[in-house]
């Protein structure tokens, strides 16, 4: 067999690769499998994006190769979209991209800007790609260490008091995924402030803005953020349209133009009816993101009853589609899910997979049916009565 690159070496399959195989397995075997693992939308898109796309197939230019910029119409909308939500001005012609998928952008961003032996601060908990996708460019993951007792904020005095001389690129992520808290302002001022002194591009991956958030927050929004910053959306959580792959990364035309010519030279464009049903969604009212919320606090209400019932411990002021509960002391996490999961054919996602800092935690999705929740409660309290 040849043999793979030492930068596999480094690298291991997804958590969710992985283990959504074993609970396929299991679902496969008859068991009655209610996964609460994993951030993968169950509701429809808006109505006119699915008309959007629909329509699009007989147009005359649909089946060719796209812009690897995008359609024209859809920097625009994306750019109207950061306007009327952040009140941030973007040039669509040179500080908008449109990515399939913000994932992408991860990998992107890093072969654009990282070399060799260059290191990057990644939270810890914090999205696992981020660290993984840096091996695989070969720099240096540095975790810096986010805890509940600063509301998983980042230490800024902490890191200062580190040796940051190779630090080249710096992720954040708020609203936090696993945890769910939010930046503040000032925090977003602090971290600009923090960048242009130690030479540093942020990153802020911003796709749960909009989900159980009354204030949707961008980083570009600071003053002199485009010098030091740019930021990843998404449309999968806001519009519900994971599978349709709708990202964006934003920022000055300089840091953007330099992620155009890796992504340029990775694919040959974004299917033209995706793009038209993704400007539609970019069209779309409060009145969108109010339906969207009215459904998930509903479902946050029965996760937490969930908990509840689990003995877990959490924070009720937080956004996105997770619910992150600290579980009662002295349970390991990753036994007790396979438990939960062996036992109750309930899947959850043990929070240590987001770094040690994650350990003795549990991460609850709300892509659930109230009805698939309140058969959970009922499974947990058949056990806990």
């Amino acid at each position: 067999m040849i043999s793979v690159a030492n930068r596999l070496q480094a690298v291991e399959e997804y958590y969710f690769s992985k283990k959504l195989r074993e609970v396929n397995a299991l679902k496969a075997s008859g068991k009655p499998i209610i996964n609460l693992g994993i951030g993968s939308p169950d509701l429809m898109p808006p109505q006119r994006v699915v008309e959007a796309i629909t329509n699009s197939f007989s147009d005359a230019s649909a089946h060719m190769y796209q812009s690897y910029q995008g359609l024209p119409e859809l920097r625009e909308a994306m750019g109207q979209f950061y306007k009327t939500q952040f009140n941030v001005d973007l040039n669509p012609a040179s500080e908008i991209l449109p990515l399939m998928g913000s994932k992408e952008g991860i990998m992107h961003i890093s072969m654009a800007f990282l070399n060799p032996g260059d290191e990057v601060l990644i939270p810890n908990p914090g999205y696992p790609t981020y660290a993984s996708v840096t091996s695989l460019v070969e720099a240096k993951a540095v975790t810096y260490n986010l805890s509940e007792a600063n509301n998983w904020l980042p230490d800024l005095d902490a890191l200062e008091q580190t040796d940051l001389s190779k630090v080249k690129l710096m992720w954040v992520n708020y609203p936090h995924m696993p945890t769910g808290a939010n930046a503040t302002k000032s925090m977003y001022q602090e971290l600009v402030a923090f960048a242009k002194r130690h030479k540093i591009l942020i990153v802020n991956d911003n796709p749960y803005s909009f989900v159980l958030n009354d204030t949707p927050k961008s980083i570009l929004s600071v003053s002199g953020a485009k010098e030091v910053c740019i930021e990843l959306n998404s449309l999968s959580k806001t519009f519900n349209m994971a599978g349709w792959r709708v990202g964006m990364v934003l920022g000055s035309a300089e840091h953007i133009n330099a992620v155009l010519k890796v992504k340029s030279n990775m694919d040959s464009g974004m299917f033209y009816g995706i793009q038209k049903g993704a400007i539609e969604a970019l069209k779309s009212t409060d009145v969108w993101f109010t339906s969207l919320n009215n459904v998930y606090k509903k479902r946050r209400e029965l996760v937490w009853e969930l908990a509840d019932n689990l003995g877990c411990t959490y924070d009720k002021a937080t956004s996105g589609m997770f619910v992150w509960c600290k579980l009662p002391s002295g349970v390991e996490a990753e036994a007790f899910i396979d438990e939960i999961l062996y036992e109750k054919s309930i899947f959850i996602t043990p929070g240590i997979i987001f770094g040690s800092q994650g350990a003795g935690y549990i991460r609850f999705s709300l892509c659930a049916s109230e009805q698939s929740l309140e058969e959970a409660i009922s499974r947990i309290q058949s056990v806990t009565n």
